[in-house]
């Protein structure tokens, strides 16, 4: 064969090589949705749920995926970084970014890799923000400081102010103007079309902003050149979404069997189905890694569950900030056309930390020393293949929402260093009664939801997994 021939045939096989390896990235991650709102983790949920659904038909879900944290600034943390959130003080990030400036991220991870990356929608990690801020100055910190190569979205929650957009680091218009209290009637007060007063941006409408983030996903897929040499697409849309303030557009408002909370799960469900529908009809879908999954546990209480006959839960102890299951343990989906089989399913144990050491053996690349310090690869179980001696992760730690409540989770044994939920659901925390157990210990396998506390039966098992979980605590990474 001619030389030049040969070498033009190595480099084509080359590149279309390099592009298998580096198939487009979306993750969304939605905002207190419960493990038992979507059909496909709860065939008993009243909510309809097609297009997350689709996802299961297509890909694989993982039943046992749990949040680093069950907050939202917790969660985010520990999936943008690949470290557990109780090693940083999460409670800065209101004036401060949680993340260092050199700390390795999973958006700097890609960027190193060749990936073009986005971000759309909820940060919740935090700026460089000074008392009585005007937002008139450049709000570092952020997205695009810390591996984005660009962002827009809102620095929180749709219930927390200020209210404004923010474009790679500028608020598009400060929150110049104000906005009262709100709460419904009929819900707690930490539920319903609930926000907190205060400044909000006069272009903004707390009811557009889920829709917005989705036509800004859509524009960012179809502006993306669907080529085998295109520079590949990492696309984190990350909805504040079906977090408070429940805003069901007209279109959705009334259609399920959930009253509000239904109906914007509804909406949440069809905003995915366009930026599905964006990637088929861009034929990105083939090419495309879809990972789906929601930050932490629902606000749901038993008396909803009781009086809707849905359980947002799906049959878990518990709810948001939780040290019981239904605070963290997530629906987690994901669709990797050709490689990942369709309608499939497994228990390996997962924590969102894990996607920056999947994505790395995905990319075939070594993760840095310092970086993912709690980051396990779970590509093997995606692939359904064995994993290497000693790979496989088997345990994880976790704080609650509580400052003080931790837990570890290790094969089918569950510890909580304090009695009561640690987190929303009364009571937080109960004081040891004399000759009581001063903690709670389940086995998960015969006792999913945590009502049989073994922790005086088993004192054995009880030292050992306090003595792992210190360990995991002093090393400052379990990897």
């Amino acid at each position: 064969m001619n030389r030049s021939i040969l070498s033009l045939s190595f480099a084509f096989f080359a590149s279309v090589l390099f592009a298998a390896e580096r198939p487009n990235v979306v993750l969304i991650l939605v905002d207190d949705m419960g493990y038992g709102d979507p059909g496909c983790f709860n065939p008993d949920s009243k909510i309809e749920t097609p297009n997350i659904d689709s996802l299961a038909r297509d890909g694989m879900r993982f039943t046992n995926a749990h949040a680093p944290g069950p907050l939202c600034h917790m969660s985010r943390y520990g999936l943008m970084t690949g470290r557990y959130p109780f090693r940083t003080n999460v409670s800065v990030w209101p004036r401060e970014p949680l993340i260092e400036p050199d700390q390795a991220t999973l958006a700097s991870l890609a960027k190193s890799q060749g990936y073009r990356s986005t971000m759309i929608g909820k940060w919740h990690l935090g700026f460089e923000e000074r008392a009585n801020e005007t937002y008139d100055r450049p709000l570092l910190g952020g997205p695009v400081d810390r591996g984005f190569d660009h962002f827009f979205g809102i620095r929180a929650s749709t219930d927390i102010p200020p209210y404004f957009y923010i474009n790679d680091r500028k608020a598009v218009h400060p929150p110049t103007d104000r906005i009262e209290a709100n709460a419904s009637e009929g819900w707690s007060p930490i539920q319903g079309a609930f926000w907190r007063a205060g400044g909000i941006a006069p272009d903004l409408e707390l009811s557009d902003v889920l829709p917005h983030f989705t036509d800004l996903a859509i524009d960012t897929i179809e502006a993306h050149p669907n080529a085998d040499d295109a520079t590949p697409l990492m696309l984190y849309l990350a909805y504040p979404a079906p977090h408070t303030p429940w805003l069901p557009s007209p279109e959705f408002a009334g259609k399920s069997q959930v009253d509000s909370y239904g109906d914007f799960v509804m909406m949440v469900d069809h905003e995915i189905g366009r930026v599905l529908g964006a990637l088929k009809q861009q034929d990105m879908e083939r090419d495309t890694i879809v990972v789906f999954t929601s930050d932490n546990g629902p606000v749901w209480y038993e008396n909803d569950t009781e009086r809707f006959q849905h359980d947002s839960a799906g049959g878990f102890r518990g709810m948001k900030a939780d040290a019981w299951e239904a605070g963290h343990r997530m629906p987690f989906i994901v669709r990797w056309p050709g490689r990942a089989n369709a309608s499939s399913s497994t228990d390996h144990l997962v924590c969102f930390t894990d996607l920056m050491a999947t994505f790395a053996d995905i990319w075939e690349t070594e993760l840095p020393q310092n970086a993912g310090p709690d980051s396990h690869s779970f590509l093997p179980a995606l692939l359904q293949q064995p994993f290497q001696p000693d790979s496989k992760r088997t345990e994880f730690v976790m704080r609650a929402g509580s400052k003080s409540t931790m837990t570890i989770r290790e094969g089918d044994w569950k510890l909580i260093t304090e009695l009561g939920s640690g987190g929303f659901s009364k009571p937080s925390r109960i004081p040891p009664k004399p000759g009581g157990p001063t903690g709670q210990l389940y086995n998960l396998k015969n006792d999913p939801a945590e009502a049989n506390n073994l922790y005086q039966d088993h004192p054995d098992i009880v030292q050992r997994l306090q003595k792992r979980m210190k360990q995991i605590v002093d090393d400052g990474r379990s990897r």
